[in-house]
This record gives structure tokens, sequence and C-alpha cells, in this order.
């Protein structure tokens, strides 16, 4: 089977999958050569079991050299060890430790509050429109909820939300590095503004009250450079899993009604198994990259110190030795091992709070909407990094319920 795992277009068209099929048959560990590319090409890992073997091995598989295909080597070098998704210890657990402290447990009653909140408005406001285009409820929500916990003011939200787009979903080099440089340049401006005037958002928080210890039992604060790395970090994390994940589910309801009927008459508990099952019939982050320490094998096959290793989630979670009947979509599937957030020691940092925000919205909609109707073809960006629905023209049925 000719693949190419490098071509966007298969991403565009969403017709990728049976690729990954093939491979989870005949290549699960696959070299796949990269045309000029420095190294000659890369491992690509198809199955479950592969990739979670890779996740866990955080001393053998680094993320410091790059964690995504096409990544400017310049880029890379330039916020490795500084920025929490290219770093590995003793780096990584430092960084997690000074910025986990802001989607800790102590901090979700607040932030579940301020989610609710969102969803409530965007859910009516959107109801009371005959037609729309659900991407532009799907990515206020996660956009709404970050840029205020940021303390980013309300005038930039919409300009940072298509920032952060362009930053990682465009397949145009330039356009991914111009957003990220306005990105950074901003965040310098707004730690000035927060370390002369701080307020109660995670951006004054970590500029005034981290520190951390560095190994040597003395503690010290983040530099402002990784301060500002991590905040883009955050911001990128934050925004795309939902916005994917909330519109790939909407696609499928409206494809699959009966899912619909069955979540609703499920109750409250239902919102959970539901809320797994979206993340991983969509899988927004479609890949990541490891470099291997040392020589070392996977699954039989020998890799070699210094070669690259992708870890492709949307494969993953469509194994057949995982999942039984890995291509339907099922919102009350138990168990459910999805990956979509990763796995091991790069656990996506906001996992609990993208959670919430699904299930937020999943049950807001249960509660005054009967369905969705599509009024148009869904398209899909091109992207082989950070994937999903950028266009859903539908219409929100209205319950009677919501209409009295």
């Amino acid at each position: 089977m000719d693949i190419d795992l490098l071509d966007p277009g298969p991403f565009g068209r969403n017709d990728f999958w049976d690729a990954f099929t093939w491979l989870r048959a005949n290549a699960p560990v696959h070299w796949h050569p990269e045309p000029g590319g420095a190294d000659g090409g890369f491992w690509a890992l198809s199955r479950h079991r592969d990739i979670m073997k890779v996740y866990a091995d955080s001393e053998t598989f680094l993320s410091a050299h790059g964690m995504r295909l096409g990544s400017d080597p310049a880029a890379v070098a330039a916020v490795a060890q500084r920025m929490l998704i290219v770093s590995d210890t003793p780096h990584h657990t430092r960084l997690k430790r000074a910025l986990g402290q802001a989607f800790g447990p102590q901090q979700m009653p607040r932030l579940e509050a301020l989610v609710e909140e969102v969803v409530r408005e965007l859910v009516a406001e959107a109801a009371e429109r005959d037609e729309l285009d659900f991407i532009d409820l799907a990515k206020q929500l996660p956009n709404r909820v970050v840029c205020a916990v940021l303390g980013i003011p309300r005038a930039d939200w919409t300009w940072i939300g298509d920032l952060t787009t362009d930053a990682f979903d465009s397949p145009d080099e330039t356009v991914r590095g111009s957003a990220h440089s306005e990105i950074f340049l901003y965040f310098i401006e707004l730690l000035a503004e927060r370390r002369a005037r701080p307020g109660q958002d995670l951006v004054s928080q970590i500029a005034h009250d981290t520190l951390v210890d560095e190994g040597d039992g003395v503690e010290r604060p983040l530099s402002d450079q990784e301060i500002v790395f991590n905040l883009n970090g955050i911001l990128s994390g934050a925004n795309e899993t939902t916005r994917y994940s909330a519109a790939g589910a909407v696609h499928m309801f409206a494809q699959r009604p009966d899912q619909w009927r069955l979540l609703r008459e499920s109750g409250p508990d239902g919102i959970a198994p539901a809320v797994e099952e979206v993340l991983r019939w969509t899988t927004p982050g479609v890949h990541a990259l490891r470099t291997a320490a040392r020589d070392t094998e996977i699954g039989g096959v020998p890799i070699a110190a210094g070669t690259r290793v992708t870890l492709w989630n949307v494969s993953a979670n469509r194994d057949e030795a995982v999942f039984d009947a890995p291509h339907e979509f099922r919102v009350d599937r138990r168990p459910n091992r999805h990956i979509a957030f990763g796995h091991g020691r790069h656990l996506c940092l906001g996992a609990r709070l993208a959670r919430f925000e699904l299930g937020a919205l999943l049950s807001e909609m249960t509660a005054v909407l009967d369905g969705f109707e599509a009024t148009g073809p869904a398209t899909f960006n091109s992207s082989n990094f950070t994937w999903g629905i950028n266009r859903l023209p539908v219409r929100l049925l209205r319950s009677r319920a919501f209409a009295k």
C-alpha cells in the first residue's frame, strides 16, 4: 500500500484511516522515508501497545529534540528544556510542577464554575439561531475559558484564538512561525504588565508566586522565557482538543441520531463515557514524536539511537486489538483505553479541564436540544499533527422544554 503520512491531502479529505488499518496489520513498526530530511526518515508506530510502551519510557524516548514532524530545528532548539512539551527530566519535572498548579484539583471548583457559565451562554446564544457553523461555538468555549484563566483582556480573545489556530494548524510553516512569534510577543507584554500590576490570573500567579526546586534544594522562580514559552503551550493545548472534539461529536450526532437519543436517555451517568468516546473518536492530537536516546527495539524491530519515532494516536485509538468495533461511534463504550491525551510523563496538562468542558457542553446540549441536522458538508483541516473539523454547518433542533 502506498502510504505517505507527510501528505496533508488525506487528512484534509478524512480518508487516511485505511492506511493505518493496513499499517497495524502489516507493518506496525514502519520505516517512513522523508524526502530531503536530514535523517532520511522516521519510524511510524500504529499499534496501541507499541505506542503505550514508548510513551511510558521517557528515559529511552526523548521529547527535547522535537515533538512533531515538520518542526523547524532552530525553533525547537530555542525552546528545548524550557517548554514543557519539548523537555525531558529533570527540566520536565520542575516545569510540570510549576504549571500543574493551574489545573490541579484545588483549582477545579473555580474552573468548573467558569466553564458552566460559558457553556450556558454559548448554547443559549446558538440555539436561538436557525443555522450556524458549529465551529463558531466549539472554538469559543475553550478559548473563553483559557483566556479568562490567563487573564487575557476580553477584547483580545478572538484574535488570540485565531492566532492559536494558525500557530498549530496551518500547513504553511511560515504562517505557523509568524503566529507563534506574535503570541510570544503578546505574552512578553502581558507578563511585564502582570509583574507591575498583578491580578488573580495564572500569569500573575506564575510571575510572582511560583518557586521551583532546581534539584539542588534551592527554590527559584521560573525565568521569563520559561513562562512565556509555556503560556503559549497552555493556550494551544487548551484550545485545540476541545474545539475539534466538540465539533467531531456534533458531526457524529448529526449522522447518528440514535446515539444522541441514547445519550439523552442515559441521563447524567451517560456523560462521562460519552466524553471518552468523543475523545477516542476525534483524537485531535494526531501524532507525537520522540527521539531514541539509545539503541533499543519496538515490537522486535531494532531502533537505532538518534532515530525519530512517531506515535500515531489516531491509529492507536482505532486498534482492533484494544477496541471492539473500533470504527463504530458508541457513546456507551466501556472500557475505553484511548490515548487522546497521550500517556505517561507527558500526559496532557489540561486533560482534566478538557474533559470537564466537553462534559459540560454535552450536558447542556442534551438538556435543551433534540438533535442536530447537517445543512452542508463538514470539512477538515489538512494537518497530520492537530486535526479535526474546521467547518460544520448545522441546524440545532431545539427541544420543547427549551422553547418554553
